[in-house]
């Protein structure tokens, strides 16, 4: 194995596993939990699957226990007013220069209006006007230039003889895509990665100050381009059948006859939510996998021979179908999520009080063997794959499709012109709980 390789999700022993799973809290975690959470989470899954939190709340580590609050939308709120109030809504960020029209926190506006963070009506409503973008038609029909973008980036990576997994390639595409969504034009979207990082990075469980004023600043920037965006389209209107933007503002006339509301501040701050949850989690899938296979070279060897062997098209796509998912297991871009208790209730014969904070940790239940033979083995031929990675049941991810096909083309494409690449360098992870991946992975093709 390539030295640069070998230790990039670096050993945890047993004991050491224990010992951080005994003292586990999410606002103080130690580097080599961050580097390997997985031995942690193995242990909390045998030792306390439930495990007490130091701030009340509650840390759930296997498969059924996460399913099980997930099928349960009317009793586990995604709702974070309560949560996000205290973490976000204080001073300075409350008060100018930082507070939007409405006096609260840019973070705490944005987050508490987001489809992901919210329960019907206004989930209902966002997603069924997203979803109408987002048809199997639709993404098949974004294919073609998928693949004229991604072989684009590959093309340039050639020419210069190298250049970075993530920077020039993971994070490139699904800005793009999302771009083509809302319909920002493509002198604009250099500020959109940015934005998205400093936004999302403030959803990790302990904050500095400065990532707090950095993302309070990025949503009022971002809302600042969006409210000339908007104000455009509604003068010039898309394709509402492709351009996720017209149908969110068409929307708002459907409520003037009785239809679909959304207000100026929820269609501002779910075209953010758009941009953000189509890119981080994606620019991660891409980035995980083209370096889990180069950490599991014996896997990446069998997915290109199984590709050679493939006689259709419809072949290979099944092939890369098995490995995203896969890949989604192994390395789940977003490995945590939140839910709040509604009423006493019980989960799996585990009682819970009203009001109950649990956070559900993805990552582990994709490695719990209850579900999955040999869980800590990435197998790009498994089959029947019950990942959690977009989520499950009304708030699975609504881009779940075109993530995958995302998926499927940028690695597809990547392994035909780059089949025995090596990184040049020790790839940087991003150093997060919530969201798994990388920042750089320099490598080249010469």
């Amino acid at each position: 194995m390539n030295t640069l390789t070998a230790h990039i999700t670096p050993p945890l022993s047993a004991e050491r596993a224990k010992q951080i799973a005994q003292s586990l809290d999410l606002r103080a975690l130690p580097r080599d939990f961050l580097d390997n959470p997985y031995p942690v989470y193995a242990a909390l899954r045998e030792s306390e699957p439930f495990k007490r939190m130091p701030d009340g709340s509650y840390f759930l580590t296997r498969h059924a226990d996460l399913v099980a609050v997930y099928r349960d939308a009317k009793v586990f709120s995604s709702d974070k007013q309560v949560e996000f109030g205290p973490k976000y809504n204080h001073a300075p960020f409350n008060q100018p220069p930082f507070a939007t029209a409405s006096g609260v926190a840019p973070l705490f506006e944005h987050h508490t209006n987001s489809l992901v963070f919210n329960d019907p009506p206004l989930h209902t409503r966002v997603r069924r006007l997203i979803m109408g973008a987002l048809t199997r038609r639709a993404i098949e029909a974004m294919e073609p230039g998928l693949v004229l973008l991604v072989d684009s980036l590959l093309g340039k990576i050639e020419t210069q003889g190298g250049g970075d997994l993530i920077e020039d390639f993971a994070s490139a595409i699904p800005v793009e895509i999302i771009g083509n969504l809302l319909g920002v034009p493509h002198a604009e979207r250099e500020p959109l990665r940015g934005w998205s990082l400093a936004i999302l990075g403030a959803l990790e469980p302990s904050l500095t100050p400065e990532q707090e004023a950095l993302g309070n600043r990025s949503v009022n920037e971002f809302l600042a381009y969006l409210r000339e965006l908007v104000a455009h389209r509604r003068q010039h209107p898309g394709d509402p059948e492709h351009d996720v933007l017209t149908r969110l503002i068409q929307g708002e006339k459907d409520n003037e006859q009785g239809g679909d509301a959304l207000s100026e501040v929820e269609l501002l701050q779910n075209c953010v939510f758009l941009l953000n949850a189509g890119h981080e989690t994606t620019t991660n899938l891409i980035g995980n996998a083209l370096i889990s296979l180069q950490e599991w070279p014996e896997q990446r060897e069998q997915l290109k021979a199984d590709l050679k062997q493939a006689a259709t098209d419809e072949e290979r796509d099944q092939i890369l179908g098995l490995a995203v998912d896969e890949f989604l297991r192994f390395e789940s871009s977003n490995q945590l999520s939140n839910r709040r208790a509604l009423q006493a209730t019980q989960v799996n014969g585990v009682d819970l009080p009203a009001g109950a904070l649990v956070t559900l940790c993805i990552g582990a239940a994709n490695r719990d063997p209850a579900v999955y033979e040999n869980p800590e083995q990435l197998d790009l031929r498994r089959t029947g794959n019950k990942h959690l990675a977009f989520g499950f049941g009304v708030h699975q991810c609504a881009g779940l499709s075109l993530a995958r096909l995302e998926g499927r083309i940028a690695i597809g494409r990547f392994l035909q012109r780059f089949p025995d690449v090596q990184l040049s360098q020790a790839p940087e992870r991003g150093g997060r709980a919530r969201f798994r991946g990388f920042l750089h992975a320099p490598f080249s093709t010469r």
